[in-house]
């Protein structure tokens, strides 16, 4: 089976593209071992753990990115001028195991992907 990407790049509970994106990422895992994730530019917000997505009546679906160990998804990314950029640090990160790296590793990992699905 190909190998994939799933790359959050916007900022959750605007839209329904972040919930979107992680259905489709745990629908996947169920049927692929080779999958990576890639948290990029607003899509970092999706990793802060102190959200209360509740207040503009969104669903607080944030939390169900935890279960990437339990459908053991390793590979697992986040840019690290993305963090910088907006203030966010590893404690805001509520727990979720993701690997920091500047943005060429990034590009560098994902071209390993033979298919690259954004949200």
């Amino acid at each position: 089976m190909n190998s994939i990407a799933y790359i959050f790049k916007t900022a959750p509970h605007g839209s329904s593209s972040g919930r979107e994106g992680l259905d489709a990422l745990l629908a996947t895992a169920a049927l692929s071992e080779d999958i990576g994730v890639f948290f990029i530019g607003e899509g970092v917000f999706h990793l802060v753990s102190s959200q209360q997505p509740n207040v503009i009546y969104a669903r607080d679906y944030i939390t169900t990115f935890k279960l990437l160990e339990l459908y053991d998804i390793e590979n697992v990314y986040v840019c690290q001028q993305s963090l910088v950029m907006r203030g966010i640090t590893e404690q805001a990160m509520g727990g979720i195991s993701v690997k920091p790296l500047p943005l060429s590793k990034l590009q560098q990992r994902l071209s390993h992907y033979d298919k690259i699905i954004s949200f």
